[in-house]
Parts: C-alpha cells; sequence; structure tokens
C-alpha cells in the first residue's frame, strides 16, 4: 500500500506543478505517458528495493542505465526519493549512490547531486529537504544539506549547506534572499554590477568624445 501512496504523490506532483497539463482525461494521459521524469520515479522505486531490499547484485544498476537511455534521467539505485519529487524537463538529472530527495522536491533538467570525493562507505552525495527548489543546470555537490523550502538559481554551484527557506545563485553560491528579505551579499553584488555599468558608459562617452575631435583627414591617417 506504501508503494502505491508513493505513486500516488508522484502522479499528484506532477498535476501540482506543471501547469502545462491539461485538465480531464487528456492530462491524465499525459502524466502517464508523456512526463519522462514521473517515469524515471517510478522505475527507482522499484529499482532501489532491488537495491537496497534485496540486495541484487548487477540487476538493478543496468536497469538504472536503461531508464537512463529512455529517459535522459539518471538516479542511482542507492539514491533515497521521498514522496510527490518533481522532475521538470529531466533531462541531465543525475542523482548520486547517497543522496536524499526528500518529500516535495523540484528538480529541473541538469542539475547535478553529485559527490566532491570518492571515498567508499561515506555519504558523499547531498541532502534535499523537504519543499526545496533546485534550479537548471545547478550543481549541488558533496555531503552537504539544502534546507526545507530552501531555493537553488540555475547554473548556481554548491559546496556549502544552504538554510532553509534561504535562496542561493552564482558560482560559488552564495545567499541573496532569507526569511524574506535581501541578503546584503546580494546588495552588494548589485551595486558592484552598477558600478561597472557606470564605468562602461563614462568609458564609451569617452571614445565618443575622442573620436568626435578627430578631423576627417586624421579619421583617413588612422584607418
Amino acid at each position: 500500500m506504501a508503494l502505491f501512496h508513493e505513486i500516488g504523490e508522484d502522479y499528484r506532483a506532477v498535476r501540482r506543478h506543471d501547469p502545462s497539463i491539461p485538465p480531464g482525461m487528456r492530462g491524465v494521459g499525459e502524466i502517464l505517458f508523456c512526463t519522462p521524469g514521473l517515469w524515471a520515479l517510478l522505475a527507482h522505486r522499484g529499482i532501489h528495493f532491488l537495491y537496497a531490499g534485496l540486495r541484487l547484485p548487477v540487476l538493478p544498476r543496468f536497469l538504472s542505465i536503461l531508464m537512463r537511455w529512455i529517459t535522459g534521467i539518471e538516479i542511482h539505485p542507492g539514491a533515497r526519493v521521498g514522496r510527490g519529487v518533481f522532475i521538470d524537463h529531466g533531462m541531465g538529472v543525475v542523482i548520486g549512490q547517497t543522496a536524499v530527495v526528500e518529500d516535495d522536491v523540484t528538480l529541473f533538467q541538469g542539475v547535478t547531486l553529485g559527490a566532491t570525493g570518492n571515498e567508499r562507505g561515506a555519504k558523499r552525495h547531498p541532502t534535499v529537504r523537504r519543499g526545496a527548489l533546485i534550479g537548471c543546470g545547478a550543481r549541488v555537490l558533496g555531503d552537504i544539506v539544502v534546507g526545507e523550502g530552501a531555493r537553488v538559481g540555475a547554473g548556481a554551484i554548491v559546496v556549502e549547506d544552504v538554510p532553509p527557506g534561504a535562496t542561493v545563485v552564482g558560482f560559488p553560491a552564495f545567499i541573496t534572499r532569507q526569511g524574506g528579505e535581501v541578503r546584503r551579499s546580494a546588495r552588494g553584488m548589485v551595486e558592484r554590477l552598477e558600478r561597472l555599468e557606470d564605468e562602461g558608459r563614462w568609458l564609451r562617452e569617452r571614445v565618443e568624445e575622442l573620436e568626435g575631435r578627430l578631423l576627417p583627414s586624421d579619421r583617413s591617417e588612422v584607418a
């Protein structure tokens, strides 16, 4: 019964998070037959049981590779994935062996939950807490924790814990928002960008001024 409950939660997660799914039976068909992220999750639940429950050799790894060929999503048989996880567009998503993805997490395409080392018998991959969202192409690396409800921006590289409810962006990732407030680091980044824009504008004006001082004969000589 628990397995059917998990499948139901995965189905409802697609319905809840994907605005492109139409209502009614057409939507049911699109979810079941046109959502690779759902296929990958459903297959992983069976594969994880073969790997962790029955401890079968080889077969779970082979099946996970087969699902990668079919869906473009690679989930190691040892990864622990909660209920209601939503993998949107999925292609290139990689979830490592010791990763833990809790309930209601959202992963976009190209996300990697990877390791920073090759120690055997150790937890090498991240834990993503309930309700977190990880944007396109983000890399979350090592035995770190992405807190409950946190958001990781597209393309971010995260190698340190992310507090619950925080938003992180960049490389290396830094906190831009926490508890509804913009962090000082984010304001500092905006100020630096504004200064760079001002300097670029001043340089363009200087170049235009110098070009305007050149006589036609001078311009031909320069050319």
